[in-house]
């Protein structure tokens, strides 16, 4: 499993491939709104957040989703039904238990990808991320996965101290963070299905094997990033919507 994925399997810049949107997580974070709906439901400017997801991703040209879920995935099943979504677009619901980990949601979506390479990432996060780009680099490299990394804004401002007595230099309100994390918008080969388990936490093992391996890259992406983890962000997001300027809004 350690080297390139066969040929005649690889994703290619020009293609399009499926989109797993990981749908299942109860969102306890926000369980202010998360006890009667799922989280990837919770609206930002009167549309749930996984619509928004979904968009950024049909306004660059792809077309096929599967919608991984669990907690109250029934609800996101008649939402994804009634909904009228672009020429050429389908929204499928795949349920993948109430309590299954990141990667087992995946690895339970095998049969349904068919081989075939895919994309991947989260319900809540939404992003000014340039998704050709994304293909083009996992293309270029030719390794099994990428994953996009954000330095995210820090949620406090820091102070800057003299490293000797103490005194107080200055302050900087919310800078970014100076390390690289996660931040979902993954290009998978098929090969990835072979490091899933049904129990597997996508973040943590299979990661963590990839990267050993040698066969995980990191597309750092330094424009509008945000994850809607909790109900401040939710409030964040619905400002930024309201006001006209939320910049993942690329349709």
């Amino acid at each position: 499993m350690s080297g390139p994925a066969p040929a005649g399997t690889r994703m290619t810049n020009g293609s399009r491939p499926p989109v797993v949107i990981l749908c299942g997580g109860r969102g306890t974070r926000l369980r202010e709104h998360t006890q009667a709906i799922p989280k990837p439901l919770v609206e930002i400017g009167g549309l749930p957040i996984v619509w928004h997801v979904i968009q950024l991703y049909a306004v660059q040209g792809f077309e096929r989703f599967l919608l991984a879920t669990g907690y109250k995935g029934e609800l996101i099943e008649g939402f994804a039904r009634d909904t009228s979504w672009p020429e050429g677009v389908s929204v499928e619901c795949v349920d993948t238990g109430l309590d299954t980990p990141t990667g087992g949601r995946i690895k339970l979506l095998e049969e349904h990808l068919s081989g075939e390479p895919f994309c991947a990432t989260y319900a809540d996060g939404v992003a000014r991320v340039d998704l050709a780009e994304l293909l083009a680099f996992h293309a270029a490299h030719g390794r099994l996965a990428t994953m996009t990394v954000v330095r995210p804004e820090l949620q406090f401002g820091v102070t800057e101290l003299d490293p000797h007595d103490g005194r107080v230099l200055g302050f900087r309100e919310k800078p970014r963070s100076e390390h690289w994390i996660n931040g979902g918008f993954f290009c998978f080969e098929p090969g990835v299905l072979d490091y899933l388990e049904r129990d597997s936490v996508l973040e943590r093992d299979p990661l963590e094997r990839l990267a050993a391996g040698g066969e995980l890259r990191a597309h750092r992406h330094q424009d509008f990033w945000e994850c809607m983890d909790t109900y401040k962000d939710a409030v964040a997001l619905n400002d930024l919507w309201e006001s006209g300027e939320a910049p993942w809004r690329m349709w």
